[in-house]
């Protein structure tokens, strides 16, 4: 079976119920979530190996944090058990004209604190196919970023197809580093780019002087001239990248936004299907399932294009779904990929 390592934090998810502001009722709805984890949880849906490679503290807390992976079949026996304090984040779910909100605390987290000689790498890679990271665990510390690149340079020597999502995150980055300093060399390790527009600007410092929605475009209000020419610009500054990714999101408001994607393989510039999201229901999340579902057709052998369109499809569906995790099989992203839509009662 096809073996994909994800490595970063899973944290605890504290929402205010439904759409109401933080702390407007005297509760808070408690789950998991983070983004590399949301990537293990849909590959893992999807019928991969997938496991979770991350430090946890122990006690209650941390044990309820594995206890939630398994029960989503990722493997957590790479989980190293070590620390004070599980991260936490609140969200304030936004409609229509007012955003969604994110508060971090994850100050002195275990993996935080971790670093490059937390884990025995020859075992951890040993029959992994994929290795997945992002930019948010180098964000927050020093100790995180190497591990980051202890983790990343050790998948290349044991010949593991490395991906990163790029994932900007202007509140973690406190650490005395900016993150071009950081990403842009994490990148030179890469395989597989992911990202969106701000990702490529304020992570790897890669911009077009131009406006995205000018000219005529597809889909109708995104100019996808522009996301050639900054795929092709990434690449040439990275050519270690197979390809890179790049997310389309059209926001009318918090509750309607339409998605889709490009990708660049070098040989020729792919665009993925467009969807029309009137009702989105929670878009936490999204991007990692995207992710998870590139990676998913690219390690079981599908085409580009193919990769791209299901990752597209897996990631629509995400919008749909309360919390962190895509909870859907593969037969509902396949359905959706070939044109199933419309929402009618399945029977």
């Amino acid at each position: 079976m096809t073996r994909v390592l994800t490595l970063g934090e899973i944290m605890l998810r504290l929402s205010a119920p439904g759409y109401e502001r933080l702390f407007q009722s005297p509760s808070l709805q408690a789950t998991f979530g983070g983004g590399e984890a949301n990537v293990a949880v849909s590959l893992a849906a999807l019928g991969v190996d997938a496991a979770l490679v991350t430090v946890l503290p122990e006690g209650p807390i941390g044990a309820g944090a594995i206890a939630e992976l398994r029960r989503h079949a990722v493997d957590t026996s790479q989980i190293v058990r070590s620390g004070e304090r599980v991260g936490i984040y609140f969200l304030e779910k936004g409609s229509d004209d007012r955003p969604s909100v994110v508060v971090y605390d994850r100050d002195h987290s275990a993996i935080s604190e971790a670093g490059p000689g937390s884990f025995d790498w020859d075992s951890v890679f040993e029959g992994a196919d994929w290795f997945h990271v992002s930019g948010i665990t180098p964000a927050l510390s020093q100790s995180a970023a190497d591990l980051c690149f202890d983790a990343a340079r050790s998948a290349k020597r044991h010949g593991v197809t490395v991906s990163c999502d790029y994932n900007f995150r202007a509140k973690l980055w406190r650490y005395g580093k900016q993150a071009p300093e950081v990403m842009r060399e994490l990148a030179r390790l890469v395989d597989v780019g992911i990202a969106n527009e701000e990702d490529c600007q304020r992570s790897l410092g890669i911009a077009l002087d131009e406006d995205p929605t000018r000219g005529d475009a597809v889909p109708d209000t995104l100019n996808v001239d522009h996301y050639e020419r900054l795929c092709a610009k990434v690449l040439e500054e990275f050519p270690n990248l197979r390809c890179q990714a790049i997310t389309l999101r059209t926001s009318h408001s918090a509750s309607h936004n339409e998605w889709s994607a490009c990708l660049c393989n070098r040989r020729e510039f792919l665009i993925g299907p467009r969807h029309d999201l009137a009702h989105i229901t929670d878009r936490v999340g999204t991007g990692d399932s995207f992710a998870a579902g590139l990676i998913y057709s690219l390690v079981t052998g599908s085409s580009d294009q193919q990769a791209l369109d299901f990752a597209v499809a897996a990631s629509a569906l995400k919008h749909t779904i309360p919390g962190d995790f895509n909870l859907v099989t593969l037969e509902e992203v396949q359905r959706l990929t070939a044109g199933g839509v419309g929402g009618r009662i399945q029977r």
